[in-house]
């Protein structure tokens, strides 16, 4: 599995590859800008993504304008919509209407709230059929 982790916090990153590298090949982002910039190469380059998990509160792009960008650059590759990368908002935020513009509008597949928990993020993950 592919991994994209973008985190603007230097603990939370290296928390978050602690966590996943037994799962896939990670690469990290410290904004939106980085990660959409680092997404679209890995398209181009015929490596793309199976899991982003990203931080929603990120100076430069926000979390929320990153995944819309991702999604328009699946778009623009013909990722099919079953295809498409999964993306779990991360955020220290414990605000419904995160929540729902996250998954709603934004087309996240799942939300692990701060402080991450081990089992919650692996449930996750196994809920997206991304790890048994």
């Amino acid at each position: 599995m592919r991994i994209l982790i973008v985190e603007d916090e230097f603990t939370s990153r290296k928390l978050l590859t602690a966590l996943l590298a037994d799962h896939g090949e990670c690469d990290t982002a410290s904004d939106g800008v980085e990660c959409v910039d680092t997404f679209r190469k890995a398209l181009d380059d015929g490596l793309p993504y199976d899991l982003v998990c990203m931080d929603i509160m990120m100076p430069n792009k926000d979390g929320h304008q990153a995944l819309k960008e991702i999604r328009g650059i699946e778009q623009e590759f013909e990722v099919m919509p079953s295809d498409e990368v999964k993306v779990i908002m991360v955020t220290a935020l414990n605000d419904p209407k995160t929540v729902v513009k996250a998954y709603y509008k934004g087309g996240a597949a799942a939300y692990l709230p701060k402080p991450i928990e081990v089992e919650s993020l692996h449930a996750i993950l196994r809920d997206l059929a991304l790890i048994d």
